[in-house]
C-alpha cells in the first residue's frame, strides 16, 4: 500500500480578517489532512490570528507582494502537492479534490482553476476584458492557449514548483506561472472552478490599471527573456526598415548624379543598418543562452518524480486518507 501525498495549502494574505477563516476551514474540510499555509504579508488587521485560530500554520512575509509571497513559500514548503489559492474567499474550495485527483490522474504537473462566474459581479469592470486580451496575447506569443491565467487557484506537482524561479514581486506571479508552464512544456491541464464576489466589508487588493500595466510590463520582459529571437528579430527588423526608407532615396540620387549630397541622412541610414544588424546577432546570442537555461530547468524537474497516481482501485482516494507521516 503506497503512502498518501503530503499535500500543502498556500494562501497569500494582506488584510483578510473576514475572509481568510472560511477559507481555511472550508480548504481543511474540501481535503482533510492537508496542511494550510497562510503567508500574511504585513497585515495591518486580525488576519494572522483568525487564519490560526481556523487552524492553519500562519508565517510571515514582511516584503509586500504577492510574488514574495509565492517565493518565499515555494521555497519553505515542503510538499508532494502544493495548492495556491487567494484568501478572500472568492474561489470554490470545493472544487479542489477534483483538481486533485486531475493532478494525480494525468499525471499533470500543474492544474489552472479557470474561474465560471457564479455572480455578475464576481469579476471587477474591465478585469475580464483584460484577462481576455493577456490569455490571447500570451497564448498567441508562447504558442499554448490558456483560459485564464491571471487565475489565483492552481494545484502543482514538486517538480514544477521546484524548477520555477518565481522573480516576481506583486500580482505578475500568476502570469509567470503561466509562462513558467509554457517554457518548459510540462502537462498541463484546467479544471473549471466556481468564483463569487468577495464578502461584504472586504475590499480588493487589486489596483485595475497599475497592476494591469505591470502585467502587461511582465509580458514584454517574458518575451525578452523567453523569446528572445523574436523580440531582437523585430526591433533588427525595424531597425533595417529604418535604414533601407533613408537609404533609398541616396542610392537612386547616386546612382543619377555619382554624388551625395546628404551625408549626414547616410551615415544615419548606415547607423540604422547595423543596428538591425548588432539586434539580430544578440537575438541569436541569447536564444543560445535561453537553451541552455531551459535545459537547465528541465534538469531540475526532472530531478523528482511525477505526481502520484490516484487510487482507481474503487476505494477512497489517497489524497482523502490524509497525508504521510
Amino acid at each position: 500500500m503506497t503512502s498518501s501525498p503530503v499535500i500543502a495549502a498556500i494562501v497569500p494574505c494582506y488584510n483578510e480578517e473576514l475572509a481568510v477563516g472560511k477559507v481555511v476551514r472550508d480548504l481543511r474540510a474540501a481535503v482533510p489532512g492537508m496542511t494550510v499555509y497562510v503567508y500574511d504579508n504585513n497585515s495591518s488587521d486580525r488576519t494572522a490570528e483568525v487564519a490560526r485560530e481556523a487552524g492553519a500554520i500562519v508565517r510571515r512575509e514582511e516584503r509586500k507582494g504577492k510574488g514574495n509571497v509565492v517565493r518565499r513559500a515555494f521555497a519553505d514548503v515542503d510538499a508532494d502537492i502544493y495548492v495556491m489559492i487567494d484568501g478572500d474567499d472568492t474561489y470554490d474550495a470545493a472544487a479542489l479534490p477534483e483538481m486533485i485527483r486531475t493532478l494525480q490522474e494525468g499525471p499533470y504537473d500543474h492544474v489552472l482553476g479557470v474561474r465560471d462566474q457564479k455572480t455578475e459581479t464576481a469579476y471587477r469592470p474591465g478585469h475580464e476584458l483584460g484577462n481576455r486580451g493577456f490569455n490571447w496575447l500570451v497564448g498567441g506569443i508562447f504558442g499554448s492557449e490558456v483560459s485564464d491565467m491571471l487565475s489565483g487557484y492552481r494545484v502543482m506537482s514538486r517538480r514544477f514548483v521546484k524548477s520555477f524561479p518565481a522573480a516576481s514581486r506583486e500580482f505578475e506571479i500568476e502570469t509567470e506561472l503561466t509562462v513558467h508552464v509554457m517554457s518548459i512544456r510540462v502537462p498541463q491541464t484546467e479544471v473549471h472552478v466556481g468564483f463569487r464576489d468577495r464578502p461584504a466589508g472586504s475590499e480588493s487588493k487589486l489596483r485595475t490599471y497599475h497592476d494591469g500595466f505591470r502585467i502587461l510590463s511582465l509580458i514584454v520582459q517574458l518575451i525578452r527573456y523567453e523569446r528572445p529571437l523574436l523580440f531582437y528579430g523585430l526591433l533588427g527588423a525595424v531597425a533595417m526598415l529604418v535604414g533601407v526608407v533613408l537609404g533609398i532615396p541616396l542610392v537612386v540620387e547616386f546612382a543619377q548624379t555619382g554624388l551625395v549630397p546628404r551625408f549626414p541622412t547616410a551615415v544615419l541610414a548606415v547607423g540604422f543598418g547595423l543596428a538591425g544588424a548588432l539586434a539580430w546577432t544578440v537575438g541569436f546570442v541569447l536564444d543560445g543562452v535561453l537553451r541552455a537555461r531551459r535545459e537547465q530547468s528541465r534538469l531540475i524537474y526532472l530531478q523528482y518524480s511525477a505526481p502520484a497516481a490516484a487510487d482507481t482501485s474503487g476505494s477512497e482516494p489517497p489524497l482523502l486518507r490524509g497525508t504521510a507521516s
